[in-house]
């Protein structure tokens, strides 16, 4: 089975075209992954459109990184999304049970920024948001939903 990358099943028509081109699956744990990526790419953009953004929304970017090495290569260490990531240094602040919080070392905002960082059973979530404790508070609920989400499916 040829590698599926995200851009390929982007709209309906694309992911149609994408099944109709195997008639057979190798396995059920290909079927599994395929159906594994549309629904984590449904999730991502529907929480993407309410929570990253400009004035307003809780984070100002965010990158999903798929790391399970029990699922197919194709599937193996990739940047599954991103959203307005940009290289800065951060030094950690708090490490809890499955994910830490972090404050951005060079900033050039007054409030500061942040960056929280989720794992789940199959991705990694590193979401950046701008500002101190209330930014950091609302950042970590659409973090830690999203999370949910994923956790529901057990990736």
């Amino acid at each position: 089975m040829p590698e599926a990358s995200w851009s390929s099943l982007t709209d309906a028509a694309s992911f149609s075209f994408f099944l109709k081109s195997f008639k057979i699956f190798n396995s059920s744990r290909e079927l599994r992954s395929l159906m594994d990526l549309t629904f984590v790419r449904k999730a991502w953009e529907k929480w993407i459109s309410t929570s990253i953004g400009s004035s307003g929304e809780p984070l100002k970017a965010a990158l999903l990184i798929n790391y399970d090495p029990t699922r197919p290569s194709r599937l193996l260490s990739t940047i599954a999304e991103q959203e307005g990531i940009k290289a800065s240094q951060y030094m950690v602040t708090s490490i809890y049970d499955g994910w830490f919080c972090a404050r951005c070392m060079n900033t050039s905002h007054p409030a500061g920024e942040g960056a929280i960082v989720i794992r789940t059973g199959s991705f990694v979530l590193v979401a950046l948001y701008d500002g101190s404790i209330g930014s950091a508070s609302r950042a970590m609920v659409v973090s830690d939903q999203f999370a949910w989400q994923l956790g529901r499916k057990n990736l």
